[in-house]
């Protein structure tokens, strides 16, 4: 929204509906009213157009964001404006030191009813479901003479929203000082003749409001308080300063917790130390043994005794209590084997009750077994493994493992074969007799087309090595000077004929190749239309919908052919070239 909107209030625009025609009310802003004003308001931060100015004619910076430069709705801002953030006259701001007349109008005395007055006190000012005086027996409306008096009602057209809101207007402080006054003197008498009484007559008791103040004080004076009789003040001490506080009975961060706001210490603050020989065993101990625990269920059960209509209570008639909670748990536990022998007698099978001893039911025996670090048993028998209701050690299609016991790549599979195809046929990962020899016929050898590779790590020669090698070398360079000549004829003849049988080897090669290929694509061809042929069979002779599971092929051993193909067509993930097929 830009600086130069107009905002009207909602309570002038309801005030004034009835007034203005259609054409006058206020329209709602289109899109296009909303780009101008963004365009305009984008021009003036720029300095393009020129800005908004207020109705002293002071122009209005651009930049002062939206919630200091738009005006309240109730301010009733005619255009764009600063004022409202600017320091205000006093007549402008309006009077809220001015003090309007409150209660009643003295100065007007009525006698008699008047039409649309209230009809029970007869006051103009307000209605009867507004009246605040009791309802009259006989209502002004219907008395012959009344006494009444109007109320001041306060009509300043020029009030604003502030005056118009003022919880303190027309108060006086000077009444507030009166008020103080005589509260004060009136608890100053309360005090004189409590303290009157108390002297007269040390041990009276003060009842009614009197007594409020000493409501929650012990009479008896417990250890760390101290009581003033004069004053009936307790002043309570934290505790008593001879006793060891509880945080400094053990010094150790990780021993028991202290709760510093309720100076409480529920667990021992020394557990090595028996409860029974501590000084302080925590606040729990003390909660919990002793007579605590059938203190509190002696409670109890006076408490439901009660409820139920017998007349006892622990403090009282403790001894009566006591009895009466032994007489009710002996006839609890007769009811009890009374209704336990009742089942048993008109259902039977009391041999299920006797149940047998704790170590047979926890499987405890006394045979002595020695295990090992990795587990391994070293003396004794072994505990036999559980064996579960389901069938066990059953493989299918001459499978070793069991469907799930292998898992790679999200998908479970048998581990003997790797096979992800669930009741799929197991191969095995050996590699088929004759598949090694056809696969080095159907490559070529890595000796024709890559140099020999010493089969031996290199051996670092040692300095009696060395010095044998130049001893040998000095006396061999004799004789090799007289047979390099023969020599090399040698070694040109035979460089001839072994490129001649290399020549004659890729030919024989590349013709086995050619066959292979050819021997595949017909092995190929005839899978094909066998299987099609078999797949339209099945189809024609049973309709799909009665077809039974796996129907469209059989499970039968693989020939070597077929095992040989799979191998090949199968994909293996630790293939290095494999993304780049």
């Amino acid at each position: 929204m830009s600086s130069g909107a107009v905002r009207t209030p909602v309570s002038q625009i309801i005030h004034n509906k009835d007034d203005q025609d259609v054409d006058d009310e206020p329209k709602k802003k289109s899109r296009e009213d909303w780009r101008k004003a963004k365009e305009l308001e984008e021009a003036r931060k720029a300095g393009t157009a020129p800005a908004a100015v207020d109705e002293e004619g002071r122009d209005i910076n651009p930049h002062i964001p939206q919630y200091i430069s738009n005006a309240p709705w109730y301010y009733g801002s005619q255009g764009p404006t600063l004022k409202h953030q600017r320091p205000q006259h006093e007549d402008e701001r309006g009077q809220l030191d001015k003090k309007a007349p409150k209660g009643l109008d003295t100065s007007k005395l009525v006698t008699k009813f008047r039409k649309g007055a209230c009809e029970n006190c007869g006051a103009m000012t307000h209605k009867k479901k507004d009246c605040l005086e009791r309802p009259r027996k006989v209502q002004a409306k219907y008395a012959e003479s009344i006494v009444v008096h109007d109320e001041h009602i306060v009509n300043d057209a020029s009030i604003n929203y502030d005056e118009k809101r003022d919880r303190w207007s027309s108060y006086d402080p000077s009444n507030h000082r009166e008020i103080i006054e005589e509260y004060e003197k009136v608890e100053e008498a309360k005090r004189q003749l409590k303290a009157e009484k108390l002297k007269n007559d040390p041990d009276a008791e003060i009842s009614g409001e009197e007594g409020n103040e000493d409501k929650y004080v012990d009479e008896v004076d417990m250890p760390g308080t101290k009581v003033d009789s004069k004053q009936r003040i307790t002043v309570r001490n934290l505790r008593i300063r001879e006793d060891t506080a509880k945080y400094l009975r053990n010094l150790d961060p990780n021993s028991a917790y202290y709760d510093p706001k309720t100076r409480s210490m529920r667990d021992n603050p020394n557990p090595a130390i028996p409860a029974e020989e501590a000084e302080f065993a925590g606040e729990n101990f003390v909660r919990f043994s002793g007579d605590t625990t059938a203190q509190a269920t002696a409670q109890l059960f006076a408490w439901e005794a009660h409820g139920k209509g017998v007349d006892v209570h622990l403090l009282a008639e403790p001894t009566k209590l006591e009895l009466l909670q032994k007489e009710y748990e002996q006839k609890k536990e007769q009811f009890k084997s009374s209704t336990k022998t009742d089942i048993v007698e008109k259902y039977g099978g009391e041999e299920h009750l006797q149940a047998p001893p704790k170590s047979l039911l926890l499987a405890q025996t006394e045979e002595y077994v020695e295990y090992s670090r990795s587990g391994k048993v070293i003396k004794g028998i072994e505990k036999p493994k559980a064996r579960s209701i389901y069938e066990e050690d059953v493989y299918i299609n001459n499978h070793t493992t069991i469907w799930g016991s292998y898992w790679n790549a999200g998908r479970w599979g048998y581990k003997c074969c790797k096979s992800f195809i669930k009741n799929s046929y197991c191969v095995g990962m050996q590699e088929p007799e004759g598949y090694s020899e056809q696969q080095h016929t159907t490559t070529p050898s890595a000796a024709s087309v890559a140099p020999p590779i010493a089969d031996a790590a290199p051996q670092i020669p040692t300095e009696e090595d060395v010095g044998n090698q130049a001893v040998e070398s000095e006396v061999d360079s004799a004789h090799s000077t007289e047979e390099s000549s023969e020599s090399e004829e040698e070694v040109k003849e035979s460089k001839k004929s072994k490129k001649k049988s290399k020549k004659r080897e890729k030919k024989k090669r590349a013709k086995e190749q050619r066959k292979n290929k050819k021997k595949h694509k017909e092995v190929k061809e005839k899978e094909t239309t066998a299987s099609k042929s078999k797949s339209k069979e099945i189809s024609e002779e049973v309709d799909d919908r009665k077809r039974p599971y796996n129907s469209m092929y059989d499970v039968k051993a693989p020939t070597e052919e077929e095992i040989e193909e799979w191998k090949r067509k199968r994909t293996r993930t630790d293939d290095p070239m494999l993304q780049f097929l």
